[in-house]
């Protein structure tokens, strides 16, 4: 185990592009596998060679920006898989609207009958059946 240690010192490492490419590996390999396309087989392995390319590179400023890159084109989707998932969570007891003004997006509990609704944001208000 010393042996990796001190072969990895200076080196950039894992983080969550190698990650993702690694997962794209995978899917890609099964992929082929069930197809038996030999095409994507090649660009499995291509996109495992530049991952570990990356993982084992020294020049870790470049590879640090290549990973913020990442995320910052990830964040959004991200953000709005973690807000569906959230109101596929509170289905069962709010509903969710979205103001005509702003287009904020409002959370109100289920079973209230007709109520008045007020945007927290451009402080406009609607009325809407929960």
């Amino acid at each position: 185990m010393n042996w990796l240690q001190r072969m990895m010192i200076g080196r950039y490492g894992v983080d969550q592009l190698s990650k993702a490419m690694l997962i794209l590996t995978l899917i890609l390999l099964i992929i082929s596998s069930i197809t038996g396309l030999d095409i994507i087989n090649v660009l499995g392995i291509l996109v495992l060679a530049l991952s570990y390319m990356r993982i084992l590179s020294r020049n870790i400023d470049k590879r640090y920006q290549e990973n913020m890159r990442f995320l910052q084109w990830l964040s959004p989707i991200r953000a709005r898989i973690n807000t569906l998932l959230k109101r596929f969570k509170e289905h069962k007891t709010h509903r969710f609207y979205r103001c005509p003004q702003c287009n904020q997006q409002l959370r109100v509990p289920k079973g209230k009958g007709k109520i008045r609704i007020t945007c927290p944001k451009c402080k406009s208000s609607i009325i809407k059946r929960t």
